[in-house]
C-alpha cells in the first residue's frame, strides 16, 4: 500500500502538525509558526505547505510546459 506525502501542517492553540525539528520540511517560517503556538504564543491559525508539495509542483510545471 502506498502512503501519500502530507503536503500541508496546520497550526493553531488547540492544535499544530509540525514543530522546530521539521524544518527542512516546513521551511523556517513555518516550523517557528508551528513551535510558536506549541509554546502558547498567540498566533492566529493557519497552515504551511510543505517544501515537498512546492518541489512536486514545480516539478510537474517544468515537465507540464516542456
Amino acid at each position: 500500500m502506498t502512503t501519500k506525502a502530507k503536503y500541508v501542517y496546520f497550526f493553531s492553540q488547540k492544535k499544530t502538525d509540525g514543530n522546530s525539528s521539521m524544518k527542512s520540511l516546513l521551511g523556517g517560517k513555518g516550523a517557528n509558526l508551528a513551535e510558536m503556538t506549541s509554546i502558547g504564543l498567540p498566533v492566529p491559525p493557519g497552515f504551511t505547505i510543505s517544501t515537498q508539495a512546492c518541489a512536486s509542483f514545480y516539478k510537474s510545471q517544468f515537465t507540464y510546459r516542456h
